[in-house]
């Protein structure tokens, strides 16, 4: 028996290991963290865009150097005060050159025009917007979506009418402040073909009134009129770069 076993043994190859079953591997732990790729940006609703304008430019039809021009854009508004665009979208051509699309002031027919985005400085966001019904003779400010402030207004008369359309508040003024146009003002985008009541020409403003009795009504020329302690409080929720949506 023990000559056997030796025999054995000699027999198998030096070094080779005991015969195993075949064993398969264990599944591999799940990761306590896991890279997934990160989802696309998506537009917030609500949400606009505005940035001030940094140096003089020439707004043009299409996002080109030599496209036809549309307007010239200034660093500055009618009433001397640091002039703003509402900014709708943007592009980046050959060359590496990013182009913004903007909102130019102007009346019942919209206005729309390239810009380099160079002119322009930082952006800023509102999540505000002013609606003035003017068959209601009504003025409603939404943020987020949802109406925060509501009041009786005066609007333009049948020769005067306040201009309908897309627009947007470019600035607040207190050097105005009279009995006529209350305690503050808001300049806009809004122009109107015939001559407002607003200091700038025909464009369309944002003001209080010694008249609130005149009001709801048809008493301007264009203008939008309010309450003095209506347009009081508005100063603490319209932001500069809040867009105008006149109907």
């Amino acid at each position: 028996m023990v000559g056997a076993a030796i025999a054995t043994a000699l027999a198998l190859p030096v070094g080779s290991p005991p015969s195993r079953e075949p064993r398969s591997l264990p599944d591999p732990a799940d990761p306590a963290f896991l890279v997934r790729h990160p989802p696309k940006l998506q537009a917030e609703p609500n949400v606009s865009r505005w940035a001030p304008v940094r140096r003089e430019a020439v707004a043009r039809q299409a996002p080109a150097p030599r496209a036809e021009p549309v307007a010239r854009v200034r660093t500055r508004t009618p009433e001397e005060t640091r002039n703003v665009v509402q900014v709708l979208g943007r592009t980046q051509r050959s060359g590496g050159r990013l182009w913004v699309r903007i909102r130019l002031p102007s009346g019942m027919r919209e206005r729309l025009g390239w810009l380099d985005r160079r002119a322009l400085g930082g952006y800023g966001f509102v999540r505000t917007r002013l609606i003035v019904e003017l068959p209601r003779l009504r003025a409603t400010l939404l943020r987020g979506g949802d109406p925060v402030f509501s009041t009786a207004i005066g609007v333009g008369g049948p020769g005067s009418p306040t201009p309908t359309g897309e627009f947007y508040v470019r600035n607040m003024l207190t050097r105005y402040r009279s009995p006529e146009y209350g305690p503050i003002a808001f300049g806009t985008s809004a122009r109107s073909d015939l001559l407002t009541d607003w200091p700038a020409g025909g464009f369309v403003g944002i003001h209080g009134t010694d008249r609130p009795d005149l009001l709801p009504g048809r008493v301007s020329h264009g203008c939008i009129r309010m309450p003095n302690r209506a347009i009081r409080r508005l100063v603490g929720l319209m932001p500069v770069g809040t867009p105008l949506t006149i109907r």
